[in-house]
C-alpha cells in the first residue's frame, strides 16, 4: 500500500498535516541556522561561520581564557573597548581576588552580572568563584557539554530526518536519488557530531562540522521543496525527469 501511495493521491486532510509539518521544520532549520550565527559564528569577533569560528568553539583559542575569547567575540557589542581590555588584561594577569575585590567586581556588576547572575543559565559573573573558571585557558567545549549536547541532537534531530524521509518517500522521483536523499540527512549528522568530538582534540577536523551541517541541511531542504511541490501542484508542472524515472 505504500509503494502504491504518492504525494499527488493523497486525500486533502494528508496534505494539509504533511505541509504545515514540513513548513514548520523548514522555518525551524532557518532558525537554527541563524541561531549558529549568533552563537558559533561570532566566535572569533568577525561576522559569518568561518573555520576559525568552528575551531574556537570546539577545541578553543588556547592563546588566552575563555573570558578573553567571549570578549574578543559575541561578548565585544556588550561593553566599551576599555573596559574589555581591562577584563582581558586581569586573566592574562592571573586573575587575582585582589584585583578581583577593588576593581574587577564592580565592573561585572555594572556590565555583565545583568545577564550573568545567580540562577541565570549563563556562567555566573557576580562570584570570583564563578568568573575564575573562566579566566583559565580556553580549551573549547567541555566533555560533559558535548556529550549532553552530542545525545540532544542526535535524537531530536533524527526524528526530523524521520519524518520528512518518510514524506518524501511518497514522492515521484527517481528511484536512485531518492534512497540518496533519505539516507543523506542521517549520515551527514552523525558526521557533524563526530567532528566536534574530532575537533577538540585536532582542530584541522572543523571542516567536518561545516561539511556536515552542510550536507544535511541542503537535503533536507530538496526532500521538503520536492515534497510541497508535488501535494499542491499538478504533474503537468513538475520536471519530466521525477516522473519518467520514477517509473
Amino acid at each position: 500500500m505504500i509503494q502504491d501511495t504518492t504525494l499527488a493521491k493523497l486525500p486533502a486532510s494528508y496534505r494539509v498535516l504533511f505541509t504545515g509539518f514540513l513548513l514548520v521544520i523548514g522555518v525551524g532549520l532557518l532558525m537554527a541556522g541563524f541561531q549558529i550565527m549568533e552563537t558559533h559564528g561570532k566566535a572569533d569577533g568577525k561576522p559569518g561561520l568561518s573555520y576559525n569560528d568552528i575551531v574556537y568553539s570546539y577545541y578553543g583559542n588556547r592563546s588566552g581564557s575563555k573570558l578573553e575569547s567571549m570578549l574578543n567575540g559575541q561578548m565585544k557589542p556588550m561593553a566599551p573597548d576599555e573596559v574589555r581590555f581591562r577584563l582581558i588584561q586581569w586573566t592574562r594577569d592571573g586573575a587575582s581576588i585582589k584585583d578581583w575585590n577593588s576593581e574587577i567586581q564592580p565592573i561585572m556588576a555594572q556590565h555583565c552580572v545583568s545577564c550573568h547572575g545567580p540562577g541565570a543559565s549563563l556562567p555566573d559573573f557576580s562570584q570570583f568563584e564563578g568568573v575564575k573558571k573562566v579566566a583559565e585557558v580556553d580549551e573549547g567545549e567541555s566533555i560533559a557539554t558535548l556529550t549532553r549536547v552530542s545525545h540532544i541532537h542526535l535524537f531530536g534531530i533524527a526524528f526530523i530526518f524521520l519524518f520528512v524521509g518518510w514524506i518524501f518517500a511518497m514522492a515521484q522521483y527517481p528511484q536512485k536519488w531518492k534512497l540518496i536523499l533519505i539516507a543523506t540527512p542521517f549520515a551527514f549528522l552523525i558526521l557533524d557530531v563526530l567532528s566536534w568530538w574530532l575537533t577538540k582534540y585536532i582542530p584541522a577536523f572543523a571542516w567536518l562540522t561545516m561539511f556536515g551541517g552542510f550536507g544535511y541541511s541542503l537535503a533536507s531542504t530538496i526532500m521538503i521543496f520536492t515534497s510541497l511541490v508535488q501535494m499542491w501542484t499538478p504533474e503537468s508542472k513538475w520536471p519530466m525527469r521525477w516522473i519518467r524515472r520514477a517509473k
